[in-house]
């Protein structure tokens, strides 16, 4: 599954867009005072204004074996989230190697290296290996609820994980992360988390969705 478009919400906008251009030296392809949408490798991130916007957690995929590069790229731009003393959070069953940040809105932002996605390249890291976004943060106490209503919709499966606490929906290249947030915190900062509003595209198939998470329930958009 390609996350291809992700909406979130800021009440800090301005912060945000500057963050990620300026500080990430990401791509901005569109700007206003409501609004920025900074092109993510396959992906477009679009952040809107909202006064009462809560934190998210997303994913950004890197390529394979790049994780020791990308730490230090990063550490040289902004504090890293350890858990312990790991600065790389080695996720054995999956394959993947991790590193999290949070952005100005306090959102908990990962870069990943899945390896078995065998995507490595040989130039230095920088923005330009930020291939897509990867995941997203689903909050919710009816987890199998919302694995019902993504599945119906897009036929996407569990990847792992199950309805009690967490689940992750979908493949290695997109994933919606479920947690109950009555029973588990995000990792690895134990932050509170909250069901934001989202919107978002994903191509599972060659079909395209476009659907809208929100009083924790998807919606099918037109």
């Amino acid at each position: 599954m390609l996350i291809k478009e992700l909406q979130l919400y800021s009440s800090n906008l301005k912060a945000q867009a500057d963050f990620y251009i300026k500080v990430l030296g990401v791509t901005c392809i569109a700007r206003n005072d409501q609004y920025v949408s900074l092109q993510m490798g396959n992906s477009i991130l679009t952040i809107v204004y909202k006064p009462e916007a809560k934190p998210y957690h997303f994913a950004i995929t890197i390529p394979a074996h790049k994780e020791v590069e990308a730490l230090a790229w990063l550490k040289a731009r902004v504090v890293i989230e350890q858990e312990g003393s790991n600065e790389i959070i080695d996720f054995t069953a999956w394959n993947a190697k991790a590193m999290y940040f949070y952005d100005p809105d306090k959102n908990i932002v990962e870069l990943i290296a899945r390896n078995n996605l065998k995507n490595t390249v040989p130039e230095p890291f920088d923005t330009s290996q930020f291939l897509e976004i990867s995941e997203i943060g689903v909050p919710t106490v009816t987890i199998e609820k919302v694995y019902t209503q993504l599945n119906a919709v897009t036929g996407i499966q569990i990847y792992d994980g199950s309805f009690d606490r967490f689940c992750a929906i979908g493949d290695e290249r997109g994933l919606f992360i479920c947690i109950n947030p009555k029973v588990k915190d995000w990792f690895p900062t134990n932050d509170k988390a909250f069901a934001s509003a989202f919107e978002i595209m994903v191509v599972e198939h060659q079909k395209t969705y476009r659907m809208q998470y929100e009083d924790e329930a998807f919606k099918l958009l037109g």
